[in-house]
């Protein structure tokens, strides 16, 4: 007995003021906490899950056609000086506030409570864009297992589906050398496969009569959603590694695609097509602002994906090297995704006669239509049609992955307690409401859905969106404390070229892009249809209503404060009390008084009683804290 009270004796007491939650105890506190969110296994899942996300079906076929309508070789021009000013500095943004806080898109605006709506409006955008993003998903599957024949079904007419106008190639060719064909009137077999077999869009007379459900793509959406499902199933866990084949075996496909396309003969005609600048299109205000869009939806900013992802990194994570591995990567992708795809359609053009702007088309039109056609050119088709097309399902997947694992985690953060122990269970309750939202883009008349989800789920939303967080980041959080954190996390702050970009090019240039898209508003349209007044009234609200999200948040948080209404716009505009560095060991500098239990003037003495010594991060804390003495001091 008395051995045991010399031993009490000699050890030291911390009083309690000193003392963190984890040093007092199971004693008197009865405290819950959370299960762990958990972190990237690997130190690459982080790197591949940002470039799966960015790499994806836009880089295939939306890039070269935007490239080769806006001055072929001189679009890079105004492309990569958009990447500077909007996408390197807007990516690094969002990536410094997901591993800051590791919190989800919404719970991370702890940072200001006030503009919590513009994380639920995030979530809102990124659900319909799931909805659709997947159906594309399911064409590709039906494309790929088709293709598994030894001859493909859209290489002759002849078929049940197909018209009198039908008109194969073989036979355009023939006609070349003999009897002059009139191709204006005629469709390919491709096109028609696509829009009366895969699609069968003939039973269907328009948006508001959308027919029967076409089986097949039922089941095909279902085997997408499975897929997704089985792939996130434990979180980043699981995504992180599947990534690992998703995010590259993409470039194998694309590398293969590009060496078959520069051997074929006229490819060369379709690279000239593509490259030859025009730079007389540099003084058209068009080109800036299709290079700005390129670069805003290929980068995938604002759809709360980069933020998750940098979330689950570890605090001192370098994302600074990460921004640009991957903006870079994604833009040089593109440009390769450029090579491949009209090397192939500079071939069709020779084998067809006809001039390549004819042959190119954008969107689906050239992965399910033209493509397609291409491939049956080829010798071994049925192989490079399963080689395109796998390729589309790798870039599509990891792109989902990242939009799925954004509404997951942004919910379960909202509810840690009730819904983290159980958020496999969560996931698929996600995906089935989401599977069962999609039916209607299965029908006949699905496809007119599709492209109104397309044009207008993640429109003028998305950038309202993005233009009030970088307000939100750089005005009312503040840009001296925002490039603090970063400080505190990486070892040294963004230098000015970020900080003019956050401050006044960024979002300049993102204003610049939505007063564009109001002004040179176009109605939807697919192929000769247009869509009745009422769909476009639809449309105009799915993006208006992601905007409301921001005022509705404003007046819940302005609701929950006390005070007169200035007072609780001030309290509610500052950063929640727990705003900060997730783990106790990462709250250095003023973040440490924060911590429960710890009231001392000199913050870092709690962090360094229970960490021990003073690492190079916990200098860094050491020194903003003196920057916030001084400052303190010339205000006084």
């Amino acid at each position: 007995m008395k051995k045991v009270q010399e031993h009490h004796l000699r050890e030291p007491i911390i009083p309690d003021l000193l003392m963190s939650p984890s040093d007092q105890g199971d004693g008197d506190l009865e405290m819950e906490y959370p299960e762990e969110r958990g972190n990237w296994t690997g130190k690459l899942d982080f790197l591949l899950s940002c470039i799966g996300y960015c790499v994806g079906l836009g880089n295939v076929w939306r890039f070269p056609y935007r490239a080769y309508t806006n001055g072929g070789g001189a679009f890079l021009v105004p492309y990569f000086i958009m990447l500077a000013i909007c996408g390197i500095p807007i990516f690094f943004m969002e990536l410094s506030l997901g591993q800051f806080s590791s919190l989800g898109p919404l719970a991370v605006w702890k940072i200001s409570p006030l503009f919590k709506g513009v994380g639920m409006g995030t979530i809102l955008i990124v659900s319909l864009v799931a909805i659709y993003y997947n159906m594309i998903i399911a064409y590709v599957l039906f494309y790929l297992f088709a293709s598994l024949t030894s001859n493909l079904p859209w290489e002759h007419c002849g078929n049940w589906w197909n018209t009198d106008l039908c008109l194969d190639h073989q036979v355009i060719k023939a006609g070349n050398t003999a009897i002059p064909f009139n191709v204006t009137n005629t469709v390919s077999p491709s096109e028609e496969y696509w829009n009366r077999y895969v699609l069968h869009i003939q039973g269907s007379s328009g948006i508001g009569d959308p027919g029967r459900i076409r089986w097949n793509l039922c089941l095909c959406l279902l085997l997408s959603w499975v897929i997704v499902y089985l792939c996130i199933l434990k979180g980043v866990k699981s995504s992180g590694k599947v990534v690992y084949f998703t995010a590259t075996f993409p470039y194998f496909i694309l590398i293969m695609l590009l060496i078959r396309g520069v051997t074929l003969e006229g490819a060369w005609i379709g690279i000239k097509f593509y490259l030859t600048p025009q730079f007389d299109h540099l003084l058209s205000s068009k080109v800036w602002i299709e290079a700005a869009l390129q670069i805003f939806y290929s980068l995938g900013v604002g759809f709360g994906g980069l933020l998750t992802f940098a979330s689950y990194n570890t605090f001192h994570q370098n994302i600074y090297r990460d921004t640009f591995i991957v903006t870079l990567g994604n833009a040089i992708t593109s440009i390769l995704a450029g090579f491949a795809i009209f090397s192939v359609l500079g071939y069709m053009s020779q084998e067809l006669g006809i001039p390549v702007n004819q042959v190119a088309k954008a969107g689906p039109g050239l992965a399910f239509v033209v493509y397609p056609q291409a491939m049956t050119m080829l010798p071994l088709s049925p192989l490079w049609s399963f080689l395109f097309f796998f390729m589309l399902l790798t870039l599509g997947l990891d792109s989902q992955f990242a939009f799925m694992e954004t509404i997951v985690t942004a919910v379960t953060d909202e509810f840690p307690y009730y819904l983290r122990p159980k958020k496999a269970f969560f996931s698929a309750i996600v995906c089935i409401a989401m599977y069962l939202m999609g039916l209607i883009l299965t029908t006949e008349g699905g496809m007119y859905w599709l492209v109104l989800l397309d044009d207008y789920s993640a429109g003028f939303g998305l950038m309202v969106v993005v233009i009030t967080t970088c307000l939100v980041v750089t005005r009312v959080y503040g840009m001296k404390r925002f490039c603090r954190d970063i400080h505190m996390m990486l070892g040294f702050q963004p230098g000015l070229y970020f900080k003019a970009c956050w401050m006044f090019l960024s979002p300049a240039m993102m204003m610049a892009l939505l007063v564009y898209n109001i002004v040179k508003y176009q109605p939807s349209e697919y192929g000769s249809y247009r869509f009745p007044y009422w769909a476009e009234v639809l449309g105009i609200l799915m993006g208006l209503f992601s905007c409301l999200m921001i005022p509705t948040g404003m007046v819940v948080a302005v609701l929950r404060e006390e005070g007169t209404l200035w007072e609780r716009i001030q309290q509610a505009s500052r950063p929640a009390m727990d705003w900060g560095p997730s783990l106790e060991e990462n709250r250095t500098g003023m973040y440490v008084a924060t911590l429960a239990g710890s009231q001392s003037p000199k913050p870092l003495m709690v962090h360094m009683r229970k960490y021990g010594g003073i690492t190079s991060y916990e200098n860094t804390a050491i020194e903003v804290d003196k920057e916030i003495e001084e400052e303190e001091e010339s205000m006084m």
